[in-house]
């Protein structure tokens, strides 16, 4: 079997919101909050770096509360590593954003999930809407001086009851600060099947869907099968290695990093065994059972 081409690396669990669907923001983990050591990531990075050509530095928590952020950034971009971020933006200033753009990072997405402080903080709890823009358009900015492509700059809006009416907006407000794109996205639900007060009233913008019993079921049929098991795997900050993003609280973690070769942990029998579980019988296992990816859509 081959090695991943892609990873996904945490470089904290600490975050400074409060978002009422998230393990990290409800501070709901049972694993420990910290940041991911500059020595333990290169020693990941010399063991991935002739396989893998993109890393997402994202997973649980808000990436530049690790005051080192951007030398993981470094660190990957000397490796000829594809970088990639998810951001709050509420620790971006005009020092931090041509940092950024000088850093080589490829692709930043900005959650942006309202269009008004009061529909932008039902979600985004402890959150500040104008940090958010005044983040961007500092980040357009240095684009343009420093006459960079990069990072792509991406909003995604995060499609729920209270802001689900702004999503046309959303795109006008990219347009007019220059963002480089716009993702509409469904937002994952732990308490959905009797309805949920963050569900959209459109079902086009939700992964639910109501039942002919007034209970609420997620879209599609997912099958025993799931692509991501073959291609990515998900790096804790403190060197564990999960299945994927759907693991947040890391129950499945099938390695460390600080113990094992990467390699050795993606061809081990417990592993493989992983692997095999989800196409004998994928609807067993817990952090399969919310998820979306590779869904079918129902006939």
């Amino acid at each position: 079997m081959g090695m991943p081409n892609s990873l996904s690396i945490e470089p904290t669990t600490a975050c400074n919101l409060g978002c009422p669907e998230c393990p990290s923001g409800l501070k709901k983990f049972t694993r420990p909050t910290g940041k991911l050591d500059l020595e333990l990531h290169q020693k990941i990075l010399a063991q991935v770096k002739s396989t893998v050509f993109y890393i997402n530095y994202y997973f649980q928590g808000e990436p530049f509360l690790h005051p080192q952020f951007l030398e993981l950034i470094g660190q990957a971009k000397a490796s000829n590593i594809y970088t990639s971020t998810s951001t709050n933006a509420h620790f971006i200033d005009a020092k931090k954003a041509d940092e950024i753009v000088s850093s080589g990072l490829d692709r930043l997405i900005i959650s942006i999930d309202g269009l008004t402080q009061k529909t932008y903080e039902q979600y985004r709890v402890n959150g500040n809407l104008k940090k958010v823009i005044e983040a961007s358009k500092l980040l357009v900015e240095s684009k343009r001086q420093k006459r960079s492509n990069t990072p792509h700059i991406i909003f995604q809006f995060l499609a729920v009851k209270p802001n689900e009416h702004e999503i046309p907006q959303v795109f006008d407000l990219a347009n007019s600060i220059g963002i480089d794109e716009v993702r509409i996205k469904t937002a994952q639900l732990y308490d959905y099947k009797n309805g949920n007060r963050l569900m959209p009233s459109n079902e086009k913008y939700s992964r639910y869907v109501r039942q002919k019993d007034g209970t609420y079921r997620l879209k599609g049929r997912q099958g025993n099968h799931c692509w991501r098991m073959w291609s990515g795997s998900v790096l804790t900050w403190d060197g564990g290695v999960v299945p994927c993003c759907f693991d947040k609280d890391a129950t499945h973690t099938l390695g460390s990093i600080k113990e094992t070769s990467f390699k050795e942990i993606w061809k081990a029998k417990n592993y493989r065994d992983f692997r095999q579980s989800i196409l004998n019988a994928r609807e067993e296992i817990d952090i399969c059972k919310n998820c979306s990816e590779g869904a079918k859509v129902w006939a």
